[in-house]
């Protein structure tokens, strides 16, 4: 069996400068692999670049802009000569209410990041993997919410549920290039993203009561399934959604 290990690798990781996209970095790093972090907020990031190391980069990348995604990939090749892992995890979810409530601007800033963006830096990744014939690992933060009925997330919902479509077609359009392409769907994570529903008592407990394992999870929890999926352990899964949500959708 292959030692789960990110050696030689070098990974983008979106969203880095907190939660889970931070926690990410953090368990690539300490795998082996080289990380290049991006985030709007560069001093945030640099904060967490400084901290994980030589092995860490900082790149103000705001991923709903098609333009900072390529420049985004371009200045992870400069800095470490190559991209073999992307982990797209930066997203938004402007509004929370009634679906019907939502207005066009959240709804198109909801999917220019969560799925333009998660696009738009697939597509700059696995240009530079097939210049290079090389292998590599697509690995989007999806949601639970992408699964299952999400009221008062209704848009936020539907982007992910179209990540993980996207994830399915791309794993077997890329599949002949040797590009791997999976999802992971959390549950509820403590994150500042999450805080609107695990800071409100009776949101709370309504999430505790739909979990199995009664609690959220840490953002290391998430990191170890992003982890494996990067790394040559997972060289036979393609298309595959981890599903890390304490038994949510299954109770």
């Amino acid at each position: 069996m292959t030692r789960i290990q990110l050696e030689d690798k070098v990974a983008i990781v979106t969203g880095a400068s907190r939660g889970i996209g931070e926690a990410i970095a953090r368990a690539f790093a300490e795998n082996g692999a080289k990380v290049v972090l991006a985030a709007r907020k560069p001093e945030a990031l640099a904060d967490v670049a400084a901290s994980i190391g030589p092995n860490a980069r900082a790149v103000a990348a705001h991923t709903g802009k098609e333009s900072d995604c390529v420049a985004l990939v371009k200045a992870a090749v400069e800095a470490f000569g190559k991209v073999d892992v992307l982990v797209n995890n930066a997203a938004t979810n402007p509004y929370f209410g009634p679906m019907l409530g939502t207005e066009e601007t959240a709804w198109d800033k909801t999917f220019e990041v969560n799925v333009k963006g998660y696009f738009w830096l697939t597509r700059e990744v696995a240009k530079h993997l097939r210049g290079r014939d090389a292998p590599g690992s697509i690995v989007n933060v999806a949601s639970v919410a992408g699964l299952m009925a999400s009221p008062g997330q209704g848009v936020y919902s539907m982007t992910k549920a179209a990540i993980l479509s996207m994830t399915k077609t791309l794993a077997v359009e890329l599949a002949s290039s040797k590009i791997r392409v999976n999802a992971i769907a959390p549950g509820f994570v403590d994150t500042k993203f999450a805080s609107a529903v695990l800071k409100n008592d009776v949101l709370l407990d309504e999430v505790l009561r739909m979990t199995p394992l009664k609690r959220y999870a840490e953002p290391d929890e998430i990191a170890g399934g992003a982890v494996y999926l990067a790394s040559d352990s997972a060289s036979y899964l393609t298309g595959h959604t981890l599903v890390i949500d304490g038994g949510m959708t299954v109770a």
